[in-house]
C-alpha cells in the first residue's frame, strides 16, 4: 500500500483500505486480471494508491471511457463562457454533420446518449485526418430518432463534441484539455494524446479470459435486460498502438493512473480556484438528464452532462457504480475492463480502479468495479 497522506488525517478507516486492497488481490487470484490500480483520495489528497499484478508502481494505463468526463467537463467551461447552449443543434456548429437527417441532433443528445447513431464507427481510415472525421461523421446515419433512446455510444458522439470544441475553441480538442483543464488542476499525467516518445511507461493492453456462460449471464443481467456484448477486444488492443495512443480517441482513448483520475473527481467535488461556473458544475455533477432505460441493464441510464449517476433505487450496481455504501448523489463513469471512477458528495472521497486487462468475462466485469467501489466506499464509514 502507498500512502500519499495519512488516511487517518484525512478521515479514512484504514483497516477498510486494507480490505480493498487484500480483496484487489483476490480479485486478480481469480482470474480476468493481469495487473490493476485503485486509489482512494478525499479533501483534494490521494490517501491510497496501490498497484497490484505485473505493473510498474504507479505507472499509467489505457482508460477507455472513463476518460469521457474529462471531455465533457470542457463542454462545462464553454457554457459558463456563454459559447455554448446545449440545447442547440450540433449543425449550428458542424454543418456538415447534419447529412442523412442528422440535424436535429443536440449537444445534449451526445452527452447523454441519446443522439441515435451508438454503432456508429470512426476507425482508422478516417481518423487520423480532421478531413477525414469530417467525411466520416458525415456519412453517419441514425438508428432511431434523436432523444427518444439512450444507448450508450462508446465513441460516436464524443468524435463530434471534441469537433465541437474545435469550432468554438479554435483550438484542437486536446490541447484546449491539457490548457484548460488538467493543467490547471495539476494533473499532466492525465492525457488524452500521448506523443510516441512519451509512452514507455504505459501499461500494455491485454486480452484475457473467456466468456461467461448464457446461464450467468442472464442471472447476472436478468433475462428481460440485454447483457453486454462481449467486447471486440481487437479493436480495443488498438490502445497499445503507439499511433493510437499519440492520436487520443475523444471518447475512451485517455491514459492516467488511478491517482490522477481519483483527483480530476476530488477537482469536481471541491472545485480549485473556481475552474467551472459552481452552477453548471452542479447541473452536470447532479442533474440527471436522460433517464430513458439502458437496454443492457433494463434501468433508468440516469445520464448527465457527461456522467453518471448512481440515483436512489438502489441499483447503482448495476450501472457500473457503488451501490450499498455510496449515497444516491455518488456520480462517475466507467470503462472497459471494468474499470470505474466516481465521487460521492456525501463522503467527499473519490475513487478510481483501472487495470491492463480485458476480461472476456463479462459478469465477472461487471461485478468487479461494483464490489471494489463498495469496498473503497467503506473507508469513509
Amino acid at each position: 500500500m502507498t500512502a500519499i497522506d495519512d488516511p487517518q488525517h484525512l478521515g479514512l478507516n484504514t483497516a477498510a483500505l486494507e480490505a480493498l486492497l487484500e480483496n484487489a488481490g483476490q480479485q486478480r487470484e481469480l482470474g480476468g486480471l493481469n495487473s490493476c490500480q485503485i486509489a482512494v483520495a478525499r479533501q483534494g489528497r490521494v490517501a491510497f494508491f496501490a498497484t497490484i499484478g505485473e505493473a510498474a508502481e504507479g505507472s499509467p494505463y489505457a482508460i477507455y471511457s472513463v476518460s469521457k468526463p474529462l471531455l465533457a467537463s470542457a463542454f462545462w467551461l464553454l457554457m459558463a463562457e456563454h459559447a455554448i447552449d446545449v440545447k442547440r443543434p450540433v449543425v449550428d456548429f458542424i454543418p456538415e454533420f447534419g447529412a442523412h437527417g442528422k440535424h436535429a441532433v443536440t449537444v445534449e443528445q451526445l452527452l447523454t446518449h441519446t443522439a441515435g447513431f451508438p454503432h456508429a464507427v470512426m476507425g482508422p481510415a478516417h481518423w487520423s485526418t480532421r478531413a477525414g472525421r469530417l467525411e466520416c461523421m458525415a456519412a453517419w446515419q441514425l438508428d432511431w430518432q434523436p432523444g427518444s433512446r439512450c444507448n450508450y455510444h462508446p465513441t460516436s458522439s464524443y468524435w463530434v463534441l471534441a469537433e465541437v470544441v474545435a469550432r468554438i475553441s479554435q483550438m484542437d480538442y486536446r490541447e484546449f484539455i491539457a490548457r484548460h483543464i488538467t493543467g490547471p488542476i495539476g494533473l499532466g499525467g492525465f492525457r488524452l494524446g500521448v506523443p510516441t516518445g512519451e509512452q514507455q511507461s504505459i501499461n500494455p493492453v491485454r486480452s484475457v479470459g473467456s466468456a461467461a456462460g448464457q446461464g450467468d449471464l442472464d442471472a447476472y443481467f436478468g433475462e428481460s435486460a440485454c447483457a453486454p456484448e462481449n467486447p471486440d477486444h481487437k479493436l480495443l488492443m488498438l490502445m497499445n498502438d503507439p499511433g493510437v495512443r499519440a492520436l487520443g480517441v475523444p471518447g475512451g482513448g485517455g491514459v492516467a493512473n488511478a491517482a490522477d483520475v481519483a483527483l480530476f473527481y476530488q477537482a469536481l467535488l471541491h472545485n480549485p480556484g473556481d475552474l467551472w461556473d459552481s452552477s453548471v458544475l452542479a447541473d452536470a455533477t447532479g442533474v440527471i438528464r436522460a433517464d430513458h432505460p439502458d437496454p443492457y441493464c433494463g434501468l433508468p441510464a440516469n445520464r448527465s452532462l457527461g456522467l453518471i449517476i448512481q440515483g436512489d433505487d438502489g441499483q447503482g450496481g448495476r450501472r457500473g457504480m457503488g451501490a450499498r455504501h455510496t449515497s444516491p448523489g455518488c456520480f462517475g463513469h466507467h470503462g472497459a475492463g471494468g474499470q470505474v471512477a466516481w465521487a460521492d458528495p456525501r463522503s467527499g472521497i473519490s475513487f478510481c480502479f483501472l487495470t491492463d486487462s480485458l476480461d472476456a468475462n463479462a459478469v465477472r466485469v461487471a461485478r468487479r468495479g461494483s464490489l471494489l467501489s463498495d469496498l473503497a466506499a467503506l473507508s469513509a464509514q
